[in-house]
């Protein structure tokens, strides 16, 4: 595949897996005992209704043309009302929050087993096509447990800190995205480095 093919793969699958890490959040949710996301359409694969102008175009369209050695973004958050998960007050929160990273670890482990088991046989474009969605959603999940809002990462984090500074922190909401843009200046290298060692060590392969 040339770069051309090979970025619009990457933005396709890189799509695909935000949009399928926001409606994991919004169906724990929901086995949980809210229905924001489910009342307000959210619990759709249809990439329209999740696509964020910045962090599912601006973004990656930015990172694929100054030929970043990484390709990372985020759609719209789905709601979800904590008031609502009657099913499980104290803990549910934190499950809502991981359940947008532990299904992009999912996928790439899944992508990995086919790796080891199937390997030899589906050839080398298809294995290296596997290794990149293995990739891409390590790194969203490893990406979006950064305790810097609106990262799913600060909202585990709010549950464990004192009232006041937990308050704090959620109320920076969105605007936070100015910081999540300064932290991949500072410390984009420190999650590209985990990154690539998670997805090595799920493929079996390192990675170059």
């Amino acid at each position: 595949m040339d770069n051309i093919q090979t970025s619009i793969f990457q933005i396709v699958v890189l799509i695909l897996s935000v949009v399928i890490h926001e409606v994991a959040h919004g169906v724990v949710a929901l086995k949980l005992g809210d229905e924001t996301a489910k009342n307000a359409g959210r619990l759709t694969l249809n990439p329209l209704a999740h696509i964020d102008p910045v962090g599912s175009v601006f973004l990656p369209l930015t990172l694929v043309l100054i030929r970043s050695p990484f390709l990372i973004g985020w759609a719209k958050p789905v709601p979800y009302n904590p008031l609502n998960l009657h099913k499980d007050y104290k803990y549910g929160p934190v499950k809502v929050a991981l359940a947008g990273p532990g299904t992009n670890l999912g996928i790439a482990i899944i992508m990995g087993l086919i790796i080891r088991v199937f390997g030899l046989a589906l050839g080398s474009v298809t294995v290296a096509l596997l290794v990149q969605i293995v990739f891409i959603n390590v790194l969203l999940a490893v990406f979006n447990l950064v305790p810097v809002p609106p990262l799913d990462g600060s909202k585990i984090l709010t549950l464990f800190l004192p009232a006041r500074y937990s308050y704090v922190l959620q109320s920076v909401g969105t605007g936070g995205i100015l910081f999540v843009f300064l932290f991949l200046y500072l410390f984009s290298g420190i999650v590209f480095s985990i990154t690539n060692l998670l997805a090595s060590l799920i493929i079996g392969l390192p990675l170059s």
